[in-house]
């Protein structure tokens, strides 16, 4: 009595959260959520004399000030000073609100001075051992907050075995994330020639936890000095603020409303310009992205051939974590990526999802 009692509860909470995804989708006010990381005790990354949370919320504020500007878009800040906020709580914000995104915004580092260049995160793994030490340092904030044993359930960010049970996560999300991602990344690259290193899947906690598309950006390296005194810089934080704004309202346009934004703050520009602006809206998906659908996981390794996979021909695999990941196909389009995944499901794949295969 009492397991089927616990069965309807949980059938209830996620019905519940299912309407409210829906909710959120169909608010007359289109509500984006943005976390600026780390904050308070927790700098984030500090390099030669940048510090991550002060470069994070100053960009924040001004992706904000853009998107006010806006028709119909209501911003909700995490923070909009330098207080602590723990992991647990920046999501809740977001699903409180009902909102229809999450862009939480960091600043990157390593140990050495050489690398550079933006990057976007969604929810999901990585074959990359360097993805992964970012999931660790972004998890890491949770060991500042008291009793994270419990709230986080035995959740341990410096182990991996433990980050692959964050890879639940609503795929209709899941493949809207990714659209936004490779918006933003496709607006640093062609319109202020920032360096990519790409859309990536990481399994992280303040991703997982929210209901909606979310993403989180990394400005680019601190440690690189270059890079990072452009980014501490008020006109390199404008640049990279008003290309995220820009990715948001280009996905708004497409998911949220047939009729595009009012882009108050843009000036106005004449026809050709404006052409050529739509056409690259549409054609959002970098060339350097690769997309699969990753129809299942085993531990097991299953000979790549038609029969083996309903039919399906260019499977391919990865190994990870103990499991084969078997793929198909492979594009650059976004658009054809679906057009996989629908064929994937129509031979019987129901839970195929999208997943980006960008090396680096």
């Amino acid at each position: 009595m009492k397991s089927n009692y616990k069965n309807f509860i949980l059938i209830a909470i996620l019905m519940l959260f299912g309407f409210s995804s829906v909710f959120s989708q169909n608010n007359k006010v289109f509500k984006v959520i943005l976390d600026a990381g780390h904050g308070g005790k927790d700098p984030g990354n500090s390099y030669h004399g940048f510090v991550e949370k002060e470069i994070a919320l100053k960009t924040v504020l001004k992706v904000g000030e853009f998107l006010e500007k806006a028709h119909g878009v209501k911003v909700i800040y995490t923070r909009t000073s330098d207080v602590f906020i723990e992991l647990v709580d920046r999501p809740k914000v977001a699903n409180k609100a009902n909102a229809n995104l999450f862009v939480s915004i960091h600043c990157n580092s390593v140990k050495n001075e050489g690398p550079n260049g933006t990057e976007t995160f969604v929810m999901g793994l990585s074959r990359h051992d360097m993805n992964l030490e970012v999931a660790k340092k972004e998890n890491s904030v949770i060991l500042l907050e008291k009793d994270y044993k419990t709230k986080y359930q035995g959740f341990d960010p410096k182990k991996p075995e433990t980050l692959i049970g964050l890879t639940m996560i609503q795929e209709e999300n899941l493949n809207n994330s990714i659209a936004l991602a490779s918006r933003i990344q496709g607006n640093f690259t062609k319109k202020i020639k920032r360096g990519s290193r790409g859309v990536k899947q990481q399994p992280l906690w303040v991703l997982d936890a929210a209901y909606m598309p979310s993403v989180l950006i990394e400005l680019g390296f601190l440690s690189n000095k270059a890079e990072g005194s452009f980014l501490d810089s008020e006109e390199g934080q404008t640049k990279m603020a008003e290309q995220i704004a820009d990715a948001i309202l280009d996905y708004k346009n497409k998911n949220f409303e047939a009729n595009e934004s009012k882009y108050d703050y843009k000036e106005k520009k004449d026809s050709t310009k404006k052409k050529n602006s739509e056409a690259s809206v549409k054609n959002t998906d970098s060339a350097d992205l690769i997309y699969k659908v990753q129809l299942l996981a085993s531990p097991k390794k299953i000979k790549l051939q038609p029969s083996n996979f309903k039919g399906l021909k260019n499977v391919s695999y990865v190994f990870l974590n103990n499991l084969y990941r078997y793929m198909y196909g492979g594009t650059s389009s976004f658009e054809e990526a679906k057009k996989l995944q629908s064929e994937a499901r129509n031979v019987g794949y129901l839970k195929a999802f999208i997943v980006n295969d960008n090396e680096e």
